[in-house]
């Protein structure tokens, strides 16, 4: 047989050579298999059978260093020339490689590995897997970040009232945004909501306009005290059921309001104490009827104060049990209102509770009290009642949350003879993300009404549902559907509402 020589030269391959080598072979392996030397090799290369039972690092035959294998199999398998026919068996090792062939490949044992050698534990539920962080949307404005959205929608309502039942279509258009601060102390947050809301046929009849708007800066005085001075700009208008509603109107009394406050929260160790002050002013707009007169509800407009004074001990970071005093004084822009009545008063308050933080899963208050409002008209009866105020957050699983509220206050009337009534509102929300990008509410609310001083009772139900798809980080598609119901007080109103929206955002 002829073999091509790195020179292009042909040789015949000496079968004797060959036969020397494989006899020599023979002799050797038995050799190796029952003996051992007891002299170590003398710079050859061929390692004895003491060198190959204990692992030492030598000169390999391709030239680079590694370590012996402990036993023979474990070399066999090492061995990268175990498979060449050429390649002699036993301790004999093969052919020299040429010197233009590369040596053969040797991990780096100091180097990194492409994948991490702990991936970590997997959850065990995959909605509790974390998802991975959208990006962030959002306007900057210096050192401010304004988050604009815009909803226009096409919406239907139905209302039946006391026999009769009409129906509204209408386009509405709902304007939100945020406005938040990025300082390195203090903070400004603003909110805002608007609402229009326009007829396609039928005039303005119906229409409810609303807007709001909150602000609240938030000043870090020293490690353990906190301010915050809040301002704020809010109009609706009243509903037709309202018990201060103008029987028979078009369009009802829009109710412009104005707020303000500063508070101030110190830490005293265990002891949390707060004390705020709040300022309020209502405009009332004039009512239409269906006739066109127009009636002046400037006799309700008034102005208020209100102080309270908060101490809560804290028996664990997650329990902060308090108990809270306050006291307000309401003045009205004319003494007497268009019946002769005077209706400025003072109040006075005291309730308890308890904040309670658990984390994500559960934070909030609720309390309950007492509350008296004394009328400057000595023909108005006062006013008392059991409070129930508090809201929690609760997450019971993530993507999923509910918004809990009690809410009681006292209302003013303007009925003659009747000085006013307390109202208690629970509300509910709930919201599921049943997909990453599909998002389902539903919502609630209870508000019962006491007239203590004379009246009927009035309860209003109001419960919604919605779907949320997030087409791409700009752009919702929305839809709504809402029943509203208020029974007593002479009124029996029934109002559906559906409807669907495209929201923009940034």
């Amino acid at each position: 047989m002829k073999i091509i020589t790195r020179t292009g030269r042909t040789r015949e391959r000496r079968r004797t050579a060959a036969g020397l080598l494989f006899a020599c072979s023979a002799l050797a392996t038995p050799a190796v298999a029952q003996t051992t030397s007891p002299f170590p090799p003398q710079g050859g290369s061929l390692p004895s059978v003491a060198d190959a039972t204990a692992p030492t690092s030598q000169t390999t035959l391709g030239g680079g260093t590694g370590t012996q294998p402990a036993s023979g199999t474990a070399g066999a398998a090492d061995d990268p020339n175990r498979d060449d026919p050429n390649v002699a068996t036993g301790a004999v090792p093969g052919p020299v490689p040429d010197a233009d062939q590369e040596p053969p490949y040797e991990e780096d044992l100091n180097q990194p590995y492409e994948q991490p050698l702990d991936p970590g534990a997997e959850p065990i539920d995959a909605r509790e897997q974390p998802r991975e962080p959208g990006d962030p949307t959002g306007i900057r404005l210096g050192s401010f970040l304004l988050r604009p959205t815009v909803t226009n929608g096409v919406n239907t309502e139905i209302t039946r009232s006391n026999g009769s039942e009409r129906r509204r279509d209408y386009f509405s258009t709902v304007i939100r945004g945020t406005l938040s601060s990025d300082w390195s102390r203090h903070s400004l947050t603003v909110t805002g909501e608007g609402t229009l809301e326009r007829n396609f046929r039928g005039g303005d009849e119906g229409e409810r306009p609303e807007a709001n708007i909150d602000a609240d800066l938030r000043l870090d005085l020293a490690d353990d005290t906190i301010a915050h001075i809040t301002g704020g700009y809010s109009f609706t208008r009243e509903d037709d059921y309202d018990p201060n509603a103008i029987g028979g109107a078009t369009t009802q009394s829009g109710v412009n309001e104005f707020t303000g406050g500063l508070s101030v929260e110190r830490d005293l160790g265990k002891i949390h104490g707060t004390a705020a002050l709040d300022l309020s002013r209502a405009i009332y707009t004039d009512a239409k009827l269906s006739d066109g007169t127009v009636v002046s509800m400037k006799d309700r407009n008034r102005s208020g104060i209100d102080g309270r004074l908060r101490l809560g001990y804290e028996f664990s970071p997650a329990l902060i049990p308090y108990v809270e005093v306050a006291t307000g004084h309401t003045f009205y822009d004319q003494k007497r209102d268009n019946s002769g009545y005077a209706r400025s008063s003072q109040s006075y308050a005291a309730r308890g509770g308890v904040e309670f933080d658990f984390g994500e899963k559960l934070r909030g208050e609720i309390g309950t009290g007492y509350e008296f409002v004394d009328y400057e008209d000595s023909r108005l009866k006062s006013v008392n009642a059991i409070t129930f105020n508090g809201n929690a957050i609760w997450s019971p699983q993530r993507g999923t949350d509910v918004n809990l509220g009690l809410r009681t206050t006292v209302q003013d009337s303007t009925t003659p003879g009747q000085s006013g009534w307390v109202e208690y509102q629970a509300t509910a929300g709930l919201t599921h993300e049943m997909r990453d990008h599909l998002v389902a509410r539903l919502t609630g609310s209870s508000t019962y009404r006491d007239f203590s001083s004379g009246g009927s009772d009035e309860t209003v139900w109001v419960a919604g549902a919605g779907l949320t798809w997030a087409i791409n980080r700009y752009l919702d598609l929305t839809g709504d559907v809402e029943y509203e119901q208020a029974d007593g007080g002479g009124s029996d109103e029934r109002i559906v509402r559906a409807g669907v929206g495209l929201t923009v955002k940034r």
